[in-house]
């Protein structure tokens, strides 16, 4: 039941443009080994392809999505490599910054065999955000 209702509410977001409402999906199966196709899958949406923050459901959430170009930048320099993994994970956590985030943790798990293929993803997907880092 719990799985049923992340994958209804929580699923990747589209914005139909003529009312800037949300639409929420079911998530989509990627491939755990690509951090890339996972963060278009997941995550551009709201954080754009380039991870700016401008993705196309961006103008219709209350809070901006971050800018995850700017995470080293914002940390002296050096990806927060283990915070953004927390970010992902993390269940009822005041890291995403606003509850419009989905957490990410239960519904990759939905969407894998198991806990090693949740960390795969995970790992590919923080790799992934670091090379978006402004340099």
């Amino acid at each position: 039941m719990r799985m049923v209702l992340f994958l209804t509410l929580l699923g990747s977001l589209m914005v139909q443009a003529q009312d800037k409402q949300i639409k929420k999906v079911p998530i989509t199966p990627t491939s755990a080994s690509s951090g890339q196709q996972m963060f278009v899958t997941y995550c551009a949406v709201c954080h754009g392809k380039d991870g700016k923050g401008d993705g196309p459901a961006a103008p219709a959430l209350k809070k901006a999505p971050a800018d995850l170009t700017q995470l080293a930048k914002k940390n002296g320099g050096k990806y927060p490599d283990n915070h953004v993994s927390a970010t992902i994970m993390t269940v009822d956590s005041p890291v995403h910054g606003s509850k419009e985030m989905p957490v990410w943790g239960p519904l990759l798990s939905s969407i894998s065999s198991s806990q090693g293929e949740v960390q795969l993803r995970v790992s590919n997907l923080v790799k992934y955000i670091s090379t978006l880092q402004e340099r």
